[in-house]
């Protein structure tokens, strides 16, 4: 068989072999998507198309009426502003600590970095259910129960060991010539973390601020066992209240009202979305 004649035959295995990526791709998009596609179109249902025993994929009555019980049985406003301010407290503190902690680490080699590590690997072993107890008595003690800013404390102290391990592979892949080079030309420590390795950690401080703040927003347990005041309920906790004493919930307004606490996380990912691919392309260009 001559080259010539065996080129078309490679050609068509290659676009079968794209079409097939293509296709898995897109099974993989409506997997993911159909929950939050089946959400969305559950909100939009009458009581009487969410009690039929023949279930239709698409409202056939369309209305907003789930979403006027929703803001009318809960104050969801009030828990979103919550959750919003919680959230992004959270994230920005733990990301603040942790960028320079993470290149302690890396950087200085020691046995004060060394145990840094080895809290990190320990403390995601330690299930919610241990620590609530005794977290709830130093709250307690510091007049804290019951507060938001209580709660982002807990966050930021659940979050940073996390945050800590993402950020350190970050470090390492920065090359320690740039540093070298920095110190050369007079720089300090300081100055060469802002100009010269913080530009430079901006795919890991996205990705790290992105799960920071998506933990925070969804996290349920803490948040309702250390908030009592209905006005302090974050959207998590609020969301329990569409479920009835024996379980029988009230879906169509659930619906609406998880539909409406989906929407911070997607617009916050859209926003850092962009901001992570220009720093992975800066990253390799630089590279």
């Amino acid at each position: 068989m001559s080259v010539t004649s065996a080129l078309p035959k490679v050609r068509a295995l290659r676009a079968a072999g794209r079409t097939g990526q293509y296709l898995a791709l897109l099974c993989y998009l409506i997997f993911l998507a159909f929950p939050l596609l089946w959400l969305l179109s559950t909100s939009f249902k009458s009581p009487q198309e969410l009690g039929s025993i023949d279930p239709t994929w698409f409202p056939q009555h369309p209305s907003l009426d789930n979403y006027r019980a929703a803001f009318d049985a809960q104050p969801l406003l009030n828990s979103a502003l919550n959750s919003l301010l919680v959230a992004v407290s959270a994230s920005a503190i733990s990301v603040s600590i942790a960028v320079p902690a993470a290149y302690v680490m890396v950087r200085y080699k020691s046995r004060v970095s060394q145990a840094g590590t080895v809290w990190i690997l320990v403390s995601q072993m330690f299930p919610f259910v241990l620590v609530i107890i005794p977290l709830f008595l130093v709250l307690k003690n510091l007049h804290m129960i019951d507060s938001l800013f209580g709660l982002i404390i807990v966050y930021v102290v659940w979050n940073l060991p996390f945050s800590l391990w993402m950020l350190q592979g970050y470090v390492k892949s920065v090359p320690l010539s740039l540093e070298e080079a920095a110190a050369m030309d007079g720089a300090g420590r300081l100055r060469t973390l802002v100009s010269v390795v913080l530009p430079m950690l901006m795919p890991g401080l996205v990705a790290t601020l992105m799960f920071s703040f998506v933990t925070a927003w969804n996290e349920f347990f803490f948040a309702l066992v250390l908030l009592k005041s209905p006005e302090n309920q974050t959207m998590s906790v609020i969301l329990t209240h569409f479920i009835g004493a024996e379980g029988a919930a009230d879906l169509g307004p659930l619906a609406a009202a998880s539909v409406l606490a989906t929407i911070p996380s997607l617009l916050f990912f859209a926003l850092l979305q962009r901001r992570l691919v220009d720093g992975m392309l800066s990253g390799a260009v630089k590279g």
